[in-house]
């Protein structure tokens, strides 16, 4: 069966979307992208209906997905579920992550790059933890692998990890530093063979720098007097 539209008008709350009049009387709201071809006075079919809300939906689910995108990237996974919970099935999702796929707008490969880049850069941690992080926002293991590639050695994360959190520890004995900062890069996920190295090495570099800065004050107590 054939319909006439009647009318095409932008909604008042969202101009991006456009209501489709159909014999006179209100049919359905398509996302104006989809309405682009629509003309007053054309006769569309029912399948060309059915074919039309086909497609508003996946441009709802895009428009959705590029929302949340914007306030940090996302795995594909992340998208996938904050559509189904949005109420999109399957299959529209895989519409969508193709489309996006293909913009270069999403790319695990390139998430997982940027995610080992700056855990290592502003919050470092072990391997492991970043392997489980990412695991966690459902990136495979084989991109996992080849993002953990490019990687700094194990040792020199543990090492800045801790030079960060032993500035609050200068004042503090042996035994309680050693203590407090073991327990600190347990919990980023590095092992005891590669915490124990790194926390004598840390020792050492506070002792000898704190050592420098008492000649340096005696030095200057001397020039003064």
């Amino acid at each position: 069966m054939d319909h006439k539209i009647t009318a095409l008008k932008a909604q008042k709350r969202n101009p991006n979307r456009i209501n489709v009049y159909l014999d006179g009387s209100f049919a359905f709201g398509l996302a104006r992208i989809v309405a682009a071809w629509l003309q007053v006075g054309q006769s569309i079919s029912d399948d060309k209906i059915q074919s039309l809300l086909s497609q508003d939906t996946i441009e709802v689910a895009y428009q959705k997905a590029l929302h949340f995108l914007s306030f940090r990237p996302r795995t594909e996974n992340e998208i996938r579920r904050k559509l189904k919970e949005s109420g999109f099935e399957e299959e529209i999702s895989d519409t969508v992550l193709h489309r996006l796929r293909d913009s270069g707008m999403v790319s695990d490969t390139e998430f997982a790059r940027s995610w080992v880049e700056s855990r290592s850069a502003f919050k470092p941690r072990s391997r492991r933890a970043m392997t489980m992080e990412l695991r966690q926002k459902g990136v495979s293991e084989e991109i996992i692998h080849a993002a953990l590639a490019e990687a700094e050695d194990e040792s020199n994360l543990a090492y800045r990890a801790g030079l960060r959190y032993a500035k609050r520890l200068t004042q503090s004995d042996w035994d309680t530093f050693r203590e407090r900062l073991t327990a600190y890069l347990g919990r980023r996920g590095f092992s005891y063979g590669t915490i124990a190295p790194q926390v004598r090495k840390i020792w050492h570099e506070i002792q000898i720098g704190q050592e420098k800065n008492q000649t340096l004050m005696e030095e200057e107590l001397d020039n003064y007097e």
